[in-house]
């Protein structure tokens, strides 16, 4: 295989501490790491506030928790999962993985993915210091004109802490954009890009139109709380429907900007498990982009019950947006069809999350419905249908990321019988605490309340969706203990444990500072099972990157020429140009020669082709 080795980088002693590094580092994977442990972190504070909810309304009656610190418990838990923790961790997923699956070096502005970064927390903690302040008891929607004449100073920290996120948001996606666009290695073409890296590139369209408009109105929010705006409050003329349009402009995208990251992650993870490539990967892609362009057309969909919006048009295209969300539901089961599956957690989390997000998206469906919708309206059937979304949608797929590329980050496995016991934990608590809640809001319990009748018959219902919540909170106890005992464990799992098809298993685990010291040719959307399995292996192309060099300039997509025939115009480890007439095999083989075989070593067969003397005049 003809391949160039890119330099040593020279290394000049460091006195700076760990700490220091870490706090100043723009390494994409370091970066990629905060994300992740920094998002976690405020899951476990949404999680402990879901818990106070949920243990107040077990059974009738104020128990523990009053009326006041209610509001702004389940305004608090809303917003902290929704935008400190599964927007951060998609993001740190993102800027983890994204640029090694394409064979960059970083991304492509990382003084402005560090800054992104650190608007994460400096946000976080304006919004959890609201606490301090009155809280935010004004809903995680924020509705006019409540949000405006609400006192609590608490609800200007909110909006202040909402801007920084905002900002962050919109200049990792400008990043994530300009690198999948620059920094993609040769012959890595857009059909060629992993699914990961596609539904990266939609999500952060997706974030580049929707965040300025929910950013705009947070501005106008605060002007009206604070300089007599007008925007939004009756009294001075303003229209609060109007705050409906801006947030929900931005909300309903904001569902496919938290679940299709999580729609690529099973698409990478169920093809390594069945060992089959991705069912019809082309339509996968297109069915992407249309959820990505539908989205901007069913916003209003939130707002039936207002009576300010076309209630036919809406109903059509939340109807029709199901479509490309159903193609990648038939493409993953025939992936799975006929595979040769293999049940290791991360698999299992994929499949939970196919099984349980199906509720979800079918129940949201019911919601299409115009007269069941004014039915269930602000009812538990609404919290039901979204924590089926995210909680069995996103946080599945985050728990399955997290175990299929915990080996690449750490180079260590997690233990498989603590993630079996995890999984069954959150499946079975998932179901507990969210499906009675569909027959709450059937039989009209309203959400956002802290108490209910005793004689509703919605105690037996309420109080087993709070055992299924601290089943929930159960199941993070393994993981972390997983975490922990791996991480002071040996560090053995190799380079590609799974056996997998994506650049980012190509090089060693944890990857070397600039990602790659070889990059392995891309001549199909499974550049790795191509170079082991041998498609590859007799004209390999040479890619010379020095270390830190993006391959940026370097990229020109190549052709999208069938598997088994060489790249015209690619050199080799000799630096001559191989034609079209070079030899290869027609057919991949099970598996590269192994040690003492008598197969012929095709990487020296290649040498000494390219070494052998020519007759004048004769091609090269």
């Amino acid at each position: 295989m003809a391949t160039t080795t890119a330099p040593t980088a020279r290394a000049y002693p460091s006195s700076r501490s760990w700490i220091y590094e870490w706090l100043t580092t723009t390494d994409h994977k370091k970066i990629g790491v905060l994300y992740m442990t920094t998002a976690f972190t405020f899951f476990m504070l949404g999680g402990l506030m879901a818990l106070g909810i949920r243990t107040e309304l077990a059974v009738p009656g104020l128990q523990f928790i009053q009326p006041e610190l209610y509001n702004q418990l389940f305004s608090m838990h809303a917003i902290t999962m929704i935008f400190l923790f599964v927007m951060p961790m998609f993001v740190g997923m993102g800027n983890y993985i994204v640029p090694i699956q394409i064979g960059a070096a970083d991304m492509a502005f990382p003084r402005i993915n560090a800054l992104s970064y650190w608007m994460i927390p400096m946000g976080g903690l304006l919004i959890v210091g609201a606490f301090a302040f009155g809280g935010s008891p004004v809903g995680w929607t924020m509705y006019a004109p409540l949000s405006v004449v609400e006192p609590a100073r608490g609800v200007d920290l909110l909006l202040m802490g909402l801007v920084l996120l905002g900002t962050s948001s919109i200049l990792g996606a400008i990043n994530f954009m300009a690198t999948i666009f620059k920094m993609r290695a040769p012959g890595m073409t857009l059909m060629r890009m992993p699914m990961f890296v596609w539904v990266t590139l939609v999500t952060s369209v997706l974030l580049l139109f929707a965040l300025p408009v929910l950013t705009s109105g947070l501005i106008m929010l605060f002007i009206d709380r604070n300089y007599g705006g007008g925007f939004f409050d009756p009294a001075l003329g303003g229209n609060p429907v109007l705050w409906q349009h801006v947030f929900w402009f931005f909300g309903h995208p904001e569902v496919y900007i938290l679940i299709l990251p999580a729609f690529g992650i099973v698409s990478e993870i169920l093809p390594v498990f069945s060992r089959k490539p991705l069912f019809g990967y082309k339509a996968f892609v297109f069915a992407t982009a249309s959820i990505g362009a539908l989205g901007f057309s069913v916003w209003a969909h939130h707002m039936f019950t207002t009576g300010a919006v076309f209630l036919p048009f809406f109903s059509f295209f939340t109807f029709l947006i199901a479509v490309p969300t159903g193609i990648k539901f038939f493409n993953w089961l025939a992936t799975m069809w006929g595979g040769q599956l293999r049940f290791d957690t991360p698999m299992l989390f994929a499949v939970g999350f196919i099984s349980l997000f199906l509720i979800g998206g079918l129940d949201g469906a019911f919601l299409a419905v115009v007269p069941f919708d004014f039915m269930v309206q602000d009812t538990y059937w609404v919290v039901s249908h979204i924590h089926y979304v995210l909680v069995a949608g996103s946080v599945f797929a985050i728990f399955a990321a997290l175990f299929y590329w915990f080996p690449k980050i750490t180079g260590a496995k997690l233990d498989e019988r603590l993630g079996k016991i995890q999984f069954w934990l959150l499946f079975i608590g998932t179901n507990v605490a969210f499906f009675p809640q569909h027959l709450l809001g059937l039989d009209g319990m309203i959400r956002r309340v802290a108490d209910y009748a005793p004689n509703t018959g919605w105690t037996e219902l309420n109080l087993l969706s709070t055992v299924g919540a601290f089943m929930i909170a159960a199941s993070v106890l393994p993981f972390m203990w997983n975490v922990f005992i791996t991480m002071r464990g040996p560090r053995d799992a190799g380079d590609d444990p799974w056996d997998a098809n994506t650049l980012e298993w190509a090089t060693t685990s944890p990857p070397p500072a600039y990602n790659f010291d070889v990059l392995p040719p891309v001549r199909s959307e499974r550049p790795l099972f191509d170079l082991k399995h041998g498609t590859v292996a007799a004209h390999a192309a040479a890619v010379p990157a020095a270390a830190g060099q993006t391959h940026g300039e370097l990229r020109e997509d190549a052709p999208e020429e069938r598997l088994g025939e060489p790249v015209e115009g690619h050199e080799d480890a000799s630096g001559e140009t191989r034609g079209a007439g070079a030899e290869v095999s027609a057919e991949a083989p099970d598996a590269t020669p192994a040690a003492g075989s008598d197969a012929p070593d095709l990487t020296e067969a290649t040498r000494q082709d390219t070494e052998k003397p020519r007759k004048p005049g004769e091609p090269g």
